[in-house]
């Protein structure tokens, strides 16, 4: 029977629907004077700090000893060794429940000042002491009466925050952590012996202490009333867990995890000062002292009071000297506010930027932010911060998580939280409070649960309202902002610069959020004198006839303005997208339009820019398809699967020809991409390879003589080098490789040369000999004359 029972309560904690343990185990602290880091020698038969030997024996006397209401052998190792990853959570519990019972304390006094009569300061106090190895928490809260003690502490997983919060469901509601009343235990992660000293108003001060076992005992404090109010929790360290017994232990995990926490935070530590104290030095010369001691003696009254008046600067030279003096004082930890916590209006954004800097814990600047609350399904509280950069974001961007700290009533759950936002998102740093998350029982971690992703949803929703206005220089909502006539400093301009990358993996991983993402994007362009402009500004740029959003993608804005594939758009002064960045024409590519406009590139073939008159183009196309029929079918033989396809194109102006790839195939520029990553094997790079069709200008005197000459002369060498030579220069001029044709490329280069040079053969002439009595003396310089005038 006893088993099924703890298998039943094991499942309900494993289940169960949250965090935070509240057992009324609000803790205080008397400090005695040889707690924290004290060297003096311990008394026999003393075990902590504030009890003498007399007192322990009283306690010993009048215990009661109590089972607990579960099989706890079983259940502690549970709890100790599989609800908590580190050790160092137990702080964090028993400062939760400290604020747990102080904001008990403080809602009783709304309706009822005098609760508050006994102990006026609502804080938590800590110290510890070295020689004794004990760590105390000590809380000026509702405290725990003997009933409260054997039945909140005597059972497992009781929570007197749940009942608590229960007997005040009709006349009000209060965010409590504690829920399921097992993180009073996790103190067992690091003490061997836990003792309690508690004082409620309405009774007596006692002692609950156990050793984790099966028992735990209850008796009356001989001392008396010594807290006022509140609880008291003293840990007795385990030998493994001396680390706690150390100031500077204390107040990182405090400040980690309980920064935020409404009441003010004392840590009891030694402080190191320097005070001045005077000192006497005597005169040197002792035997003139001796001779005014005797004329002193021999005066009258009157000498006598005027020599002693004189007296003092001629015995001594006052003097002063400084000592270290070492003394304990209570030193406030959490001096942070949680400013998400109050109302946006009320606070500056000298305040804003220093919450940034107190939680990332760095010099960078925030660029802007967002405060707001969340309503409906989920509430929630938060703070988002763009920094104005983030050293090597994108070499871990996969592994980066965004800055996000999770707090539940302002007790820190999570850091780095990864769930509520997508990583495209991971430079956001800032906080999230919330009371309704669905904690796990060691309230280290969140289960998942539908509530997360609506909280994921609105947070995306906020950082992307955050960046488009941002991007608009609207500050109704945002901070940070500043005024500035100068669009490529602008703030946004400063955003871009730094996270563009961001944006662009955001288009191509986040469907949902596609479109809004889209109006974030900037790039340069023809018209916009390599300046950034967004798809907006562009489709404003629109020509009457236009439809299309055109770009070409390249190395660099210089490449693609030389490009023959810009001839045509600027001889229409049709704008063109300029893309440079590797991620750009990957985030185009996952865009089917902007706005109900096409995304064209014009490296494709099948473009038309909608202006053309579409009857007297065909007549065109198949005019120029007879004249060309020669040039067009010797080609095909002559190039083989080099190209997929020729055709005539009125896309080119002045260049003769361009190589395109089809609709959707990969353009030249994502084939140098593909080949520059280095894991990309040799394979996968020929896969990416698209068929390529050339385009020639039936209009450029080059082609309309090569033609001439495949109609004349079809077997000729120079007709067959000319043409190859057209299609190597198209396939470089349109951003390709020539890849294996490298060799066969310069032989045509050469034989080129050779026939503009009218060289009859290109065979090397033979090696000329010089005989020994017909080389050429040069004659020496005659400088006779100069010698003379000199």
């Amino acid at each position: 029977m006893q088993l099924l029972v703890v298998i039943v309560v094991c499942l309900s904690v494993f289940r169960g629907l949250s965090t935070a343990q509240d057992n009324e185990i609000d803790s205080d602290i008397k400090i005695a004077d040889n707690s924290a880091e004290s060297t003096t020698k311990i008394p026999e038969g003393v075990i902590m700090d504030g009890f003498s030997a007399e007192e322990e024996k009283a306690i010993e006397a009048g215990k009661e000893t109590f089972q607990f209401q579960a099989e706890v052998n079983r259940l502690m190792d549970i709890i100790i060794n599989s609800l908590y990853k580190n050790k160092e959570v137990f702080l964090r519990e028993l400062i939760s429940n400290a604020s747990d019972a102080l904001d008990k304390i403080r809602f009783l006094s709304l309706s009822n000042p005098s609760v508050l009569d006994s102990l006026k300061d609502l804080d938590i106090k800590i110290s510890l002491n070295s020689d004794l190895k004990t760590l105390t928490i000590r809380d000026s809260g509702l405290g725990m009466s003997r009933s409260d003690l054997v039945n909140n502490l005597g059972t497992v997983a009781k929570s007197g925050t749940s009942a608590f919060a229960e007997a005040l469901t009709e006349s009000g509601d209060m965010s409590l952590i504690g829920q399921f009343g097992v993180g009073f235990y996790s103190v067992y992660l690091v003490a061997d012996k836990v003792r309690v000293v508690s004082k409620n108003n309405d009774d007596d001060q006692y002692i609950w202490e156990s050793t984790a076992d099966s028992n735990f005992a209850v008796s009356k404090d001989p001392r008396g009333n010594t807290l006022g109010r509140g609880t008291e929790i003293t840990l007795f360290l385990k030998e493994d867990a001396h680390e706690y017994a150390s100031e500077s232990k204390l107040e990182e995990i405090i400040k980690r995890h309980s920064e935020f926490i409404t009441f003010p935070i004392y840590l009891y530590k030694k402080v190191t000062s320097t005070v001045e104290k005077a000192e006497e030095v005597a005169s040197t010369d002792d035997e003139e002292d001796d001779d005014d001691d005797e004329d002193e003696k021999s005066d009258s009254d009157d000498d006598l009071e005027i020599e002693e008046e004189e007296e003092t600067p001629v015995k001594s030279d006052p003097g002063t000297k400084t000592e270290k003096v070492e003394s304990f004082e209570w030193e406030r930890i959490n001096s942070n506010v949680a400013i998400w916590s109050r109302d946006k209006e009320e606070i500056t954004d000298d305040e804003y930027r220093s919450f940034f800097k107190a939680i990332i814990n760095d010099p960078t600047e925030a660029l802007t932010w967002m405060h707001f609350k969340a309503e409906g399904e989920v509430e929630f509280k938060s703070i988002l911060f763009v920094p104005k950069e983030t050293a090597n974001l994108y070499d871990n961007y996969k592994s980066t998580k965004a800055g996000i700290r999770l707090y539940v009533r302002k007790v820190l759950i999570q850091e780095d939280f990864e769930d509520l936002l997508p990583t495209y998102l991971n430079f956001i740093r800032g906080v999230v409070d919330s009371d309704d998350l669905p904690l796990n029982v060691s309230r280290e971690t969140l289960q998942q649960h539908r509530v997360l992703k609506i909280m994921a949803k609105k947070l995306v929703r906020k950082v992307l309202e955050m960046l488009r206005k941002l991007a608009s220089g609207d500050t109704d909502e945002i901070g940070g902002i500043t005024e500035s006539s100068d669009s490529e400093t602008s703030p946004y301009i400063t955003f871009w610069e730094q996270y563009s990358k961001s944006i662009k993996m955001g288009v191509i991983e986040d469907q949902q959020n596609r479109s809004k993402l889209a109006k974030l994007l900037r790039f340069k362009s023809l018209k916009s004198e390599k300046k950034y402009i967004s798809l907006d500004d562009y489709v404003k740029d629109f020509k009457e006839w236009q439809k299309d959003i055109y770009y070409v993608a390249g190395e660099s804005v210089e490449v693609i303005e030389k490009s023959p594939f810009v001839e045509a758009a600027k001889a229409k002064g049709v704008d063109i997208l300029f893309l440079t960045d590797p991620l750009d024409e990957y985030a185009v590519q996952h865009m089917a339009d902007f706005d109900g406009h096409r995304l064209q590139s014009l490296t494709k073939e099948g473009l038309k820019f909608g202006d053309e008159d579409e009857d007297v183009l065909k007549k065109k196309s198949k005019m120029y398809r007879g004249i060309f029929k020669p040039l067009i079918q010797f080609m095909k033989d002559l190039f083989g699967d080099r190209v997929g396809k020729i055709s005539v194109s009125q896309r080119v102006d002045s260049s003769p020809a361009v190589v395109v790839t089809s609709q959707f195939g990969n353009t030249a520029n994502m084939e140098r991409i593909a080949k520059s990553q280095t894991l990309n094997s040799k394979e996968h790079v020929e896969s990416m390879r698209a068929s390529k069709t050339l385009e020639i200008n039936p209009r450029h005197p080059i082609v309309i003589e090569l033609n001439r000459l495949v109609t004349e002369k079809p077997d000729d060498i120079a007709t067959k080098d000319l043409a190859n030579l057209l299609l190597d220069t198209a396939l470089q001029t349109s951003g390709f490789d020539l890849e294996d044709h490298i060799d066969s490329y310069a032989d045509r280069i050469y034989r080129t040369m050779g026939s503009t040079l009218s060289l009859k053969s290109m065979k090397l002439a033979a090696d000329l000999e010089l005989e020994d009595d017909e080389e050429e003396e040069i004659p020496e310089k005659d400088t006779s004359s100069k010698n003379d005038e000199f």
